[in-house]
């Protein structure tokens, strides 16, 4: 026996219209070939599925086992053809993001949260890429979007910047260090740097500041959440340096204060990694502009606060 999707079309036809006529119709076929294809189905099958000279016409109790076979697999059918023509119109499709930048989560959700809103029928969902490397990852399709701020050159890869920022001191206003214009290496000496729960290599002001000057803090505490770090750093347990976005909330309080590191200040950029066939994707183009722009509100709106 060989039944096919127009097999399981053609019962539900017949049945919700109650005749070969409207259901030939319905199914944009002549009736003769409507009729034709019931003979094939029955002939396939071994026994009549219809209760002949009934009007309207009627299932018999076979054809009734194939009706619910239908009503079963045909809205999967049609919900796959549906599903399909939205990815080969860039209307639906798969976002998975992973982000090497733990701070990065303080302006990725707002932006995340404007691109449901146009894209409703794109499935996202975030990985942090702290614990896995995420770049390779994105080679293998595990994941389709990368946040970091570390280019490399990589074959059929494309870094698109996001956006530049910079690494701020923070500590509290009482302080030493905040009576300093400016942070070098030298000063986190002694001090106790409070850093998110990640490699030193990924943390701007160790592959930036310490590490190339050879300079170790006092000690390192590990904190998992910006509002933990700022309320540590606020009742003078230790200092910070976060990236300038994060930070535009408590730049003007006058529990913290904020110094650039260096006498020139360090500048970073961030990137967004994506396969170079999915770069020009309509939802994928409409993220990166999104994720171009928000960073950007945020640090101009910590800048109206102080002016």
């Amino acid at each position: 026996m060989h039944i096919e999707f127009r097999h399981l079309r053609t019962i539900r036809a017949i049945h919700e219209t109650g005749g070969l006529a409207r259901a030939a119709e319905q199914l944009n076929i002549t009736q003769s070939a409507l009729s034709h294809q019931v003979k094939g189905i029955e002939d396939q099958v071994g026994v009549e599925l219809f209760v002949r000279r009934s009007k309207p016409l009627k299932l018999s109790a076979a054809g009734k086992r194939l009706l619910a076979l239908a009503e079963r697999i045909l809205p999967e059918i049609e919900a796959l053809e549906l599903e399909f023509e939205g990815l080969k119109s860039g209307r639906s499709g798969r976002l998975h993001i992973a982000i090497e930048c733990h701070a990065c989560f303080e302006w990725l959700f707002p932006v995340l949260e404007q691109f449901r809103k146009a894209w409703p029928d794109v499935d996202v969902d975030i990985r942090p890429g702290l614990a896995f490397d995420a770049l390779p990852a994105l080679r293998r399709e595990e994941v389709d979007l990368v946040v970091s701020s570390d280019p490399e050159a990589l074959p059929d890869v494309e870094f698109t910047p996001l956006f530049d920022y910079a690494p701020v001191f923070v500590a509290s206003a009482q302080h030493p260090l905040a009576a300093k214009d400016y942070i070098e290496a030298e000063d986190f000496r002694g001090e106790t740097l409070i850093t998110y729960p990640v490699d030193r290599a990924r943390l701007d002001v160790f592959s930036q500041l310490l590490m190339p000057a050879k300079v170790e803090p006092g000690a390192v505490r590990q904190v998992e959440l910006t509002a933990v770090i700022l309320l540590l750093v606020a009742s003078n347990r230790g200092v910070a340096v976060l990236p300038d976005w994060v930070v535009r909330e408590v730049r003007y309080n006058s529990d913290y204060v904020t110094r650039p590191l260096t006498r020139d200040g360090i500048t970073r950029r961030l990137y967004a990694a994506t396969r170079a066939e999915d770069t020009t994707k309509p939802f994928m183009a409409h993220l990166i502009r999104l994720a171009r722009t928000e960073p950007v509100k945020l640090q101009r709106a910590g800048e109206t606060v102080g002016a």
